[in-house]
């Protein structure tokens, strides 16, 4: 990947939001370009998935990348410069193949139809791939070398997040014909419909808005408890994300889970206190 597009991903991380940007920013430069590679194939994944091309090419592309993952760990040359990125900045650190594989089995969970009410099984995969996959990865390349803390935090704090977008985005994601919210928490709800817009408007949406909150709740609790038992470097750039993350979540449970528009907003000020805490160890 040319310097240019290294710099483009720096561009896209600092757009994702300052605890992230600045998580990574302090960061060594081995590992920080580790971060940047596997953010670069998150989103040309996502871009795949939610790109306009028919569905028979964006199955050919995942596929294609199947294979790419295959030569890399195979020690053979990949065709792609986000592959040769991976191969040059990401081996070094141990990253398992498999982690890979279940991020975009995960993101293609919206093909060849947007989610809509997944089951609790399908939701708790969901989240372990998208949000938990990039945990696990961050956690090796920041030296973690406990495989049962790995799984454990990855998990508790991916979901808790991935909840977290879901609870603020839930009017957007069902604009696009999405519903994330697990169909048996819109069942104990007594919402019956499984058309996103309909679910949308339903007057019990809060309540199984708050059912979702609570699980994200014991994630956030659980993934807090075990940074504590991290090294403080380790610990750190993790911290400090999740710290954002529950902010805007306490946001939205003070204001009410009826409420769905407008999204929580943190200003710039707000965050880098957020961080500045998160890093100081507070």
């Amino acid at each position: 990947m040319p310097h240019s597009q290294m710099n483009n991903i720096k561009k896209m991380v600092k757009k994702s939001g300052t605890s992230f940007f600045w998580s990574l920013r302090m960061l060594p430069s081995p590992k920080r370009n580790a971060m940047y590679t596997i953010y670069a194939f998150f989103r040309h994944i996502d871009d795949i998935v939610d790109g306009s091309a028919p569905l028979k090419e964006k199955m050919e592309l995942i596929n294609a990348w199947r294979q790419e993952l295959s030569n890399i760990y195979d020690k053979k040359v990949p065709t792609t410069d986000i592959g040769r990125r991976i191969y040059k900045n990401c081996m070094r650190f141990k990253l398992p193949k498999e982690e890979f594989i279940k991020m975009m089995d995960s993101i293609s969970m919206d093909l060849p139809h947007p989610l809509q009410a997944p089951t609790l099984e399908e939701f708790n995969r969901y989240c372990r791939g998208v949000a938990g996959v990039p945990g696990s990865l961050t956690l090796r390349i920041f030296g973690c070398k406990d495989e049962k803390l790995i799984e454990t935090l990855s998990t508790s704090l991916g979901r808790a997040l991935q909840i977290t977008n879901i609870l603020r985005d839930v009017k957007d994601d069902a604009l696009a014909q999405r519903i994330y919210i697990p169909s048996e928490m819109l069942d104990k709800a007594g919402i019956s419909s499984r058309e996103p817009e309909t679910v949308l408007v339903d007057k019990n949406l809060a309540i199984a808005r708050e059912e979702l909150a609570r699980l994200a709740e014991t994630d956030y609790k659980t993934a807090f408890e075990l940074l504590k038992t991290l090294p403080p470097k380790e610990a750190r750039p993790v911290r400090m994300v999740a710290a954002v993350y529950k902010r805007y979540f306490d946001l939205m449970k003070k204001r009410g889970w009826e409420i769905i528009s407008p999204k929580p907003h943190l200003n710039c000020a707000t965050k880098f206190c957020l961080v500045l805490r998160a890093f100081l160890g507070y």
